[in-house]
């Protein structure tokens, strides 16, 4: 899944050495299989490097800063994400501050969205109901 474009992957490792605040701290609580599943950090995916994936369940987790508010950089994000839902990933997004003050709940978001991926649609009929 990961790009192999050369250009891509060399901004990807640069992004890893030289993490952000938030990012160093998310990663602190995703790697080594945190969570449960294996996360990867700054994932070229397509066109684009992804903050944080999970392949196997196909969750990238994308940690927006201050200049994310920003209307031209909102449009850019709306647009990644749309395109990588079309591809079949589910996007998580989570503000620096969230990181920082709330990390519990930031780690639940991400458990909840992979029991959901994990569980699926189920498959069973739906049982009728009794008198």
């Amino acid at each position: 899944m990961p790009n192999q474009d050369p250009e891509l992957t060399s901004h990807a490792r640069r992004m890893r050495k030289d993490p952000t605040r938030a990012e160093a701290i998310l990663w602190w609580l995703l790697r080594g299989r945190g969570v449960g599943v294996r996360f990867r950090r700054q994932v070229p995916i397509g066109t684009y490097v992804a903050d944080f994936a999970c392949l196997s369940h196909r969750v990238v987790v994308e940690i927006d800063g201050p200049t994310h508010d920003a209307d031209e950089r909102a449009a850019y994000d709306r647009r990644r994400d749309r395109w990588f839902q079309a591809q079949g990933w589910r996007v998580i997004r989570v503000t620096d501050d969230d990181v920082w003050s709330n990390r519990d709940d930031v780690l639940t978001e991400i458990l909840l969205v992979i029991a959901d991926v994990t569980s699926g649609p189920s498959l069973d009929p739906p049982h009728p109901e009794g008198p």
